[in-house]
């Protein structure tokens, strides 16, 4: 099968013809029809991320349909009990496969798994005609959405949504970097009938204007104050500074939540900025939970995503193309055979 494969960080990924995949036990084998590219994927790239397994077929917000379902073992049980049957449409996330077993799976935050694998990063994952994935951590999609609307809801969605979640019922809710993952989730925020505030880059008035046109009550650059003091904001660019910047935007009470798996450093502040009982916490990957609700809650939206599409073999293309933020939507991979 063909894949773009990563050999070394801060290298090129390479196509390749690989050996197609075969299902273990517990494993949905999945021809893959489209997969969206993540920011995540430009850390592991540019060795943001440690200890990538290597060599590496990234991506981890695949949309594919199921051809085959691993028959080791007691084959019979497990085709019986799968939720998934050849044919269906299956998403495949970033968390991949957990022990099921430790103290944070028994407790509901199977994200914290200390032997967890993610995919396109310690599992290969969806630059590739084929990959495999543990059933467990699948998900049945929305019929709402084709299959290149729905990729970039498996990251930018789910993360999004689990960032969002941690906002309680924040009235007045801040969102520093209106990305991909921010648009999706400030549909959400509105539509559950938040105020929202959205923060870019000092001097982005064309973004700014867009949130404004989406909904936002206010829209300004990352170093201005917001009209009102926000009940929580949530930063989902990767720069450390911001931390700061949004602590100091919070009324009292208020929380930030950070949402990418990896950020620069975040310089000092005055503790008067988190006195009063502001919070400051992150977000590590996602549950199955997440995504339960996630695409319960998106089609009655409905959630509308931005794309644009690329080949496979122009993986590279689509990378560079974020990377310098020349990309007016989600990049997705549609994989034909």
């Amino acid at each position: 099968m063909r894949a773009m494969v990563l050999d070394k960080p801060a290298h090129p990924l390479q196509l390749r013809d690989v050996s197609k995949p075969r299902p273990g036990r517990g494993q949905l084998l999945v021809r893959v029809s489209a997969c969206a590219v993540c920011r995540t994927d430009l850390h592991v790239v540019d060795d943001q991320l440690p200890n990538p397994k290597l060599p590496l077929i990234l991506g981890h917000e695949i949309v594919g349909r199921v051809e085959e379902i691993g028959k080791q073992a007691n084959s019979k049980f497990e085709i019986r009990n799968s939720k998934f049957q050849i044919g269906d449409r299956v998403g495949i996330p970033w968390l991949g496969w957990t022990d099921d077993n430790c103290a944070y799976c028994r407790s509901g935050r199977e994200n914290l798994c200390d032997r967890a694998r993610f995919t396109g990063y310690t599992i290969d994952g969806g630059y590739a005609e084929y990959t495999v994935a543990d059933a467990r951590y699948c998900f049945h999609l929305p019929d709402r959405y084709t299959d290149v609307e729905v990729a970039p809801l498996l990251c930018a969605g789910l993360i999004g949504y689990r960032s969002y979640r941690k906002t309680g019922d924040a009235w007045r809710l801040g969102i520093y970097g209106f990305g991909n993952a921010a648009h999706l989730i400030a549909q959400i925020a509105l539509y559950e009938g938040r105020d929202l505030f959205v923060f870019t880059r000092p001097g982005d008035v064309a973004t700014q204007n867009d949130a404004k046109k989406l909904g936002a009550v206010w829209a300004g650059g990352s170093d201005e104050m917001p009209s009102e003091k926000l009940d929580a904001a949530i930063i989902f660019a990767s720069v450390g500074p911001l931390v700061p910047a949004a602590l100091h935007a919070l009324a009292k009470g208020g929380i930030v939540v950070c949402g990418g798996i990896h950020m620069s450093d975040i310089p000092s502040f005055p503790y008067a900025d988190l006195w009063e009982e502001r919070i400051i916490t992150s977000v590590a990957n996602l549950t199955r939970r997440d995504g339960e609700e996630f695409f319960a809650l998106a089609p009655r939206v409905p959630v509308q995503t931005k794309m644009e599409t690329f080949a496979l073999e122009e993986a590279n293309t689509a990378l560079n193309r974020f990377r310098a933020g020349e990309l007016k939507g989600t990049a997705v991979l549609t994989i034909t055979g």
